[in-house]
């Protein structure tokens, strides 16, 4: 399981279009989305730096927690 910090998130369209950009790269990672605690797990094969650049690339800012 890999945690990201994620700025930006307020609604469940931002929630959704995180689980997309993840699930785009990997269609089965697990994504569970805290938006009180901005915070995006991941259950994944993929690395965390392409992880976060599929986070990234839908316009949130992110890092590894």
């Amino acid at each position: 399981m890999q945690v990201f910090n994620v700025q930006g998130m307020t609604c469940g369209h931002c929630v959704k279009a995180v689980t997309r950009a993840v699930q785009a790269q990997d269609a089965a990672a697990q994504v569970e989305v805290d938006l009180a605690g901005k915070q995006v797990k991941v259950q994944s094969q993929l690395s965390a730096e392409q992880l976060l650049e599929a986070i990234r690339e839908e316009g949130y800012q992110a890092e590894s927690a």
